[in-house]
């Protein structure tokens, strides 16, 4: 039995990594961790693991590489579509899936890493995709501003209430547009949702950039106008 860390500080895509990875009889998922001082924490805890964890979380990498290698443990990153996988190869780690990994590449990566090989992903074919930039462009040129602002809001892991405060409306509201999102994108749930965004550059791309300038205007806004 392989023991993985699960270390990523976006809880929506930490379940839909934890879901791929539980169908596996021979990978067990003994930690999830939403911040370093958890990752750390259990990397010193367990021993001999693999820990499959985001750069995002923006982690020493020097110390974090040192630290597996004492604990007999090997590392995995988790890195956004832009990031250049050999930057984390050549620093030591084992191996490196983006955020558009499909599940069947993930539970690849984690088997090879756990067999003592390395893992490099098949630099940016998958990225560079047609039929995946088709799919992202069609999906999001049909979203409408709200909808890709709900989108946004439920990759960053956002429940249905919190969003309705930020966009200043209601649940049963939001329930709606999460209705017509579905029939849109063709999932049936939030963590679908989530995950079929990430897997589509385009789609991922048009959802950070609606999350940043949201939280841009919440910046700018007076505090009584955002409560």
């Amino acid at each position: 039995m392989n023991k993985i860390i699960l270390a990523d500080s976006q809880a929506i895509f930490r379940a839909g990594t934890a879901k791929v990875l539980a169908m596996d009889e021979d990978l067990r998922i003994i930690a999830q961790c939403s911040d370093l001082d958890r990752m750390y924490h259990a990397v010193t805890t367990f021993p001999g693991s693999i820990v499959l964890f985001a750069a995002s979380m923006r982690p020493d990498l020097a110390r974090l590489h040192s630290l597996l290698e004492g604990m007999g443990s090997s590392g995995i990153v988790i890195a956004e579509n832009n990031d250049a996988a050999g930057t984390y190869l050549q620093q030591g780690f084992r191996g490196v899936v983006f955020r558009n990994v499909s599940g069947s590449a993930l539970t690849e990566c984690v088997r090879r890493v756990a067999a003592g090989d390395t893992w490099t992903p098949p630099q940016l074919i998958q990225l560079d995709s047609p039929d995946e930039d088709m799919v992202g462009t069609r999906v999001r040129d049909r979203l409408t501003p709200k909808e890709m602002r709900i989108v946004a809001l439920i990759v960053q892991g956002c429940k249905n209430r919190e969003i309705a405060i930020r966009l200043k409306t209601t649940e049963q509201v939001i329930k709606n547009y999460l209705r017509s999102i579905y029939d849109k994108t063709g999932v049936s749930d939030r963590l679908e949702l989530a995950l079929f965004t990430i897997h589509h550059r385009v789609l991922a791309q048009a959802a950070a950039d609606v999350g940043s300038k949201l939280e841009a205007e919440e910046q700018a806004a007076p505090p009584s106008a955002v409560a």
